[in-house]
């Protein structure tokens, strides 16, 4: 799938969200992104303190927004596959550590059942000695007790033989849930492979123009004060639609939040001589010229 810049530059149609639709209502001024953190003054200022003149550095923030919601396009043509492929490789990395976990727990079983092994013979050994001990046996007293270490070494036998076939059991057991497991992984590394040949053909498709994007972002960015720059990423952060600078919307509202603009105000964006934020939305207003 292939894609011409100028179908991801053109001009963004501000579509508002049930959110920000809900801001028509309101005639409250509220606390913007820039007031949370400096005072728009001192933004304005800063903006205007510089060798690029007011009117083209506002071109320049527009042109930033536009190229910003270029590059968001092509992030949406990849949709949710990125995170997806995290979540496979994490989800096979999570069995495979599964699986190393029962391989450790069948190796264990292994040990114990070669311990019990090794008990069997030492309680052998133990009852054929008692045994050869009770031909020289001359009084009851005597007999009894070995008779006794016999059934005491007998029992030691038979616990030793229920732990080696429980730990058999135990071992057939995980051994069938490694084979569930390798099962999952194996569909697992197919869904993988799947999702991420889909997602290395649109970075394919797409790598060109987004090179071509970022690069006239820095562009656009280069010919922007720092602490404006600042202000516009965390008005694009703070707004549904990651719209931070917009036009103007039917002659005198906001193209963001679609509040009206005072008059004075309205002059003054027509100027392109000040940065003029929205006292409602807190997104950036330009002439609705540059559009």
């Amino acid at each position: 799938m292939q894609f011409a810049l100028r179908d991801l530059i053109t001009p963004t149609r501000y579509i508002i969200s049930k959110s920000d639709m809900a801001t028509t209502k309101k005639t409250k001024k509220i606390e913007t992104p820039i007031d949370q953190h400096e005072t728009f003054v001192s933004i304005q200022k800063n903006f205007a303190d510089s060798d690029i003149s007011v009117e083209e550095k506002l071109k320049a923030l527009y042109e930033l927004q536009q190229t910003d919601c270029a590059i968001d396009k092509i992030v949406q043509l990849r949709g949710e596959l990125p995170m997806e492929v995290e979540r496979l490789e994490n989800e096979i990395a999570d069995l495979k550590a599964k699986m190393t976990h029962i391989n450790g727990m069948i190796e264990e079983y292994t040990r114990g059942i070669a311990e019990n092994k090794h008990n069997i013979v030492e309680c052998d050994m133990q009852i054929d000695k008692y045994r050869s001990q009770l031909e020289n046996i001359s009084n009851s007293r005597e007999y009894d007790s070995i008779n006794k270490e016999i059934e005491n070494q007998d029992l030691l036998r038979q616990i030793a033989e229920k732990n080696i076939g429980e730990a058999k059991e135990r071992i057939a057991d995980k051994k069938a849930d490694l084979e569930v497991i390798k099962e999952r992984i194996a569909v697992r590394n197919d869904d993988l492979a799947a999702k991420k040949e889909e997602l290395a053909s649109i970075i394919e498709s797409t790598a060109k123009d987004e090179a071509a994007l970022q690069a006239k972002r820095e562009a656009c960015a280069a010919k922007i004060d720092a602490r404006t720059m600042s202000a516009y990423e965390r008005i694009r952060q703070s707004c549904n639609n990651h719209l931070a600078v917009v036009g103007i919307y039917n002659g005198n509202s906001c193209g963001g939040c679609f509040n009206t603009i005072a008059p004075q105000k309205l002059i003054d964006i027509a100027s392109n001589k000040k940065l003029i934020i929205c006292e409602y939305c807190g997104r950036i207003l330009v002439n609705p010229d540059f559009e």
